[in-house]
C-alpha cells in the first residue's frame, strides 16, 4: 500500500494548503450491478477564495477513491498557485 502523508506534515511543508476549503463532495456507484464490488466516482469540488473547481477519484474503495480525488485537489492547488 502506498504511503499516505498526515495533515501536520502538508501543513508544515505547504501552509498554504490550510486556505483549501471543501466545497462539495459527491459520491456515485458505477456498475451498480455488481453490489459491493461496484467502482465508485468521487467528485470534490474545491476552492480558495473565489476561485473554485473539481477533481475525480475513481476504485473500488470509496476512501482509497476520495483519497485520489482529494489528493489531486491539493496538487491542483499547488501547482496553479491558488494562494
Amino acid at each position: 500500500p502506498q504511503r499516505r502523508p498526515d495533515a501536520a506534515g502538508v501543513l508544515r511543508v505547504y501552509p498554504q494548503v490550510s486556505a483549501l476549503r471543501l466545497a462539495d463532495y459527491k459520491v456515485r456507484i458505477l456498475e451498480s450491478t455488481r453490489g459491493t464490488a461496484a467502482r465508485t466516482r468521487v467528485l470534490i469540488d474545491s476552492a480558495v477564495d473565489h476561485r473554485r473547481w473539481t477533481t475525480v477519484g475513481v476504485s473500488d474503495d470509496i476512501i482509497e477513491a476520495s483519497w485520489r480525488a482529494l489528493r489531486d485537489s491539493v496538487e491542483y492547488m499547488l501547482l496553479n498557485s491558488l494562494v
